[in-house]
């Protein structure tokens, strides 16, 4: 990798902590093409960045990487993408220094809002700023993909049509709309879901014309309404105010709206003890706007 740096101890001029966004998405449509002969799967998506997501704070310290979360018990340490983003850049280049990590989260783990390949890629944008790496977005990208196929699209911070693993993006203009999304109470595993797969699942790729006739779904929706009957209430229940879809291979269902009251007249009047949450789609992350 080009760009790796070692980390400038001594009088270097640099923030000692930074305060960063960390956006949630949805897949506004999920398709797998094919399987690589290294197991993974080949993808098509549309991602759709939010307004709406968690906040991390990160701190410089002596030595060490040091996590604490809010709002939701952390992974452990060895599956928190977080922990596991500020490794892999230290080791990449050759960063002395440590970090005290306060993650804030809002958006539910196995939700399918890609919580924690945000979490890593905001991790990776601050720590590069907080240790002087100097990488570039490119090169992050890439730390990114060996950390989950997601944080690409996060590190890029642009909604974008996604292929190959979902690391492949263009970015794209998508229509403002205001998002209503419901998440049930569980978490879905991915992995899980994967191993359901059967080649009766598979598409033939599609282009961004057919998506807008309608023409993409959700690979995984059936799997996790047959295993999930509380997705399918709340898709069911959706469905009846606006065309309803689930999100990647998480529980959270949404719907498009063209203005906040209307979304917000359906919000009020959900199922009892519904967690959700109203949203904007935006083109580009709020990561953005914090000098990365």
């Amino acid at each position: 990798m080009t760009g790796r740096r070692v980390w400038r101890e001594a009088n270097a001029r640099m923030p000692d902590a930074l305060s960063l966004p960390s956006p949630a998405k949805l897949n506004l449509f999920l398709r797998v093409i094919g399987r690589r002969a290294d197991g993974l799967h080949e993808l098509q998506t549309l991602f759709q960045l939010l307004d709406y997501g968690d906040s991390l704070r990160l701190s410089l310290c002596h030595s060490g990487i040091r996590l604490h979360c809010y709002g939701a018990p952390a992974p452990k340490e060895d599956d928190n993408l977080v922990c596991r983003a500020a490794r892999l850049l230290a080791e990449t280049c050759q960063v002395r220094a440590g970090a005290d990590i306060e993650l804030y989260k809002r958006v539910p783990l196995g939700s399918g809002l890609g919580g924690g390949s945000s979490n890593a890629a905001s991790a990776l944008h601050g720590l590069n700023r907080l240790w002087q790496c100097d990488l570039t977005v490119s090169e992050l990208a890439d730390l990114g993909v060996r950390l989950g196929a997601d944080v690409a699209v996060f590190v890029h911070g642009r909604s974008a049509w996604g292929e190959g693993i979902g690391d492949q993006l263009c970015p794209i203009a998508l229509p403002p709309h205001w998002y209503l999304v419901l998440v049930p109470p569980l978490a879905v595993s991915t992995r899980q879901l994967y191993a359901r797969l059967r080649l009766t699942n598979y598409s033939l790729p599609i282009t961004i014309d057919d998506y807008r006739l309608g023409k993409a779904g959700n690979v995984f929706e059936p799997l996790v309404m047959e295993q999930y009957p509380e997705v399918r209430r709340l898709r069911d229940w959706l469905s009846s105010y606006a065309p309803t879809r689930m999100s990647g291979t998480g529980g959270a269902v949404f719907a498009a709206f063209a203005d906040w009251q209307t979304a917000q007249s359906v919000f009020v009047n959900r199922p009892d003890k519904t967690e959700g949450f109203l949203c904007r789609g935006v083109a580009s992350s709020p990561l953005l706007e914090n000098g990365n």
